[in-house]
């Protein structure tokens, strides 16, 4: 039987690079059936009456598993991020952000190589913000001991799993002791106890960020807050060749929504341009989880082929305009296919 997935198109580009993502991951052998649900500005103009419809979130919650293109979030103004209040509403509460170096795509580093597990659900994006003066604005940072630990474990689990061999956690603890220092206490306390052959360090994130830029080679897996995991997630898709290169996945304990971290480009969007590699890449982590959690091996199967058509394509300089080439949007999903 055919695994349903929910594909949420997004706004922008969304559209255009999640039917380049559905063309590869279809041709790729894994046999998904696809819904397609709204959010976003997508849902409005659909005649829904809010940017994140209860439909959507009731299948997602049904089927256990998304795929998602990106949605618009205003700035200064306007509504609050769906992108935020999907990863609450839901609590997926790890932001999973691989960064690796890719042969064909040309930087400043090489050998990069690491994972950002980014604290989803709290910090200042709790989005607890009050004026209380005009002219004076406060926001709140949330962080709980259950939260703290709760992505403390997933990150040593994850490294545990994957082979890696270190796990470093960046905070701002010297200046805000009582919620960053509750996530380095959480950090060091699961360490201890649960996972004493994971290596382990702490970075002040400033200090990290210079680190970072030095040699990024020395980190592996990257635990952070979410504001921080944030900033952290696209400094580092820069050190890569950029967001275009950069899945992303938000995973809770009943399910998950694997997404581009690129923005909606409305600039270009419907001029078949745009480089949907994020999200195939975004489809090939979704394929891996579905193969674990689901065991079915044939998922990480077509993963694999996936994969080894996107590192060929890049390699044989077969990419969109971003990164040098020439090829659309549809144009690149054919070039993968033809590799598979």
């Amino acid at each position: 039987m055919p695994t349903n997935v929910v594909l949420i198109p997004g706004d922008g580009i969304g559209p255009e690079v999640a039917e380049a993502a559905q063309r590869v991951i279809d041709a790729a052998g894994a046999d998904i059936s696809w819904t397609v649900r709204h959010a976003g500005e997508a849902a409005i103009a659909a005649g829904e009456k809010q940017l994140l419809p209860q439909s959507t979130l009731d299948l997602i919650e049904e089927y256990g598993v998304a795929l998602k293109g990106p949605c618009t979030t205003p700035v200064g103004t306007g509504f609050r991020s769906v992108n935020v209040l999907l990863r609450k509403t839901l609590d997926l509460y790890a932001a999973v952000r691989p960064i690796r170096s890719m042969a064909g795509v040309e930087t400043r580093y090489q050998g990069v190589d690491l994972v950002i597990i980014r604290e989803n659900t709290e910090g200042l994006y709790a989005g607890i913000e009050n004026e209380i003066t005009r002219g004076v604005a406060t926001s709140i940072k949330v962080a709980t001991e259950h939260a703290c630990r709760r992505i403390a474990d997933y990150a040593f689990r994850y490294a545990r799993e994957r082979g890696r061999s270190k796990v470093s956690v960046f905070h701002k603890a010297n200046i805000m002791k009582l919620t960053d220092g509750m996530f380095v206490r959480c950090a060091r306390e699961v360490h201890e106890a649960r996972y004493p052959d994971i290596g382990y360090d702490e970075y002040i994130i400033d200090a990290a960020c210079m680190r970072m830029v030095q040699d990024p080679t020395r980190f592996d897996v990257i635990l952070a807050e979410n504001l921080y995991g944030d900033i952290m997630s696209d400094l580092c898709a820069g050190l890569v060749g950029g967001l275009g290169v950069t899945p992303g996945a938000n995973i809770g304990e009943k399910g998950a929504v694997f997404e581009a971290v690129h923005g909606s480009a409305p600039d270009i969007a419907g001029k078949g341009v745009a480089n949907p590699l994020a999200l195939v890449m975004s489809g090939v982590m979704m394929l891996n989880w579905l193969s674990a959690s689901r065991g079915a091996p044939h998922f990480r199967e077509a993963a694999a082929r996936i994969r080894g058509a996107y590192d060929r394509a890049l390699v044989e300089g077969a990419v969109t305009r971003d990164l040098g080439g020439t090829l659309g949007t549809m144009e690149f999903a054919d070039a993968l296919v033809a590799r598979m």
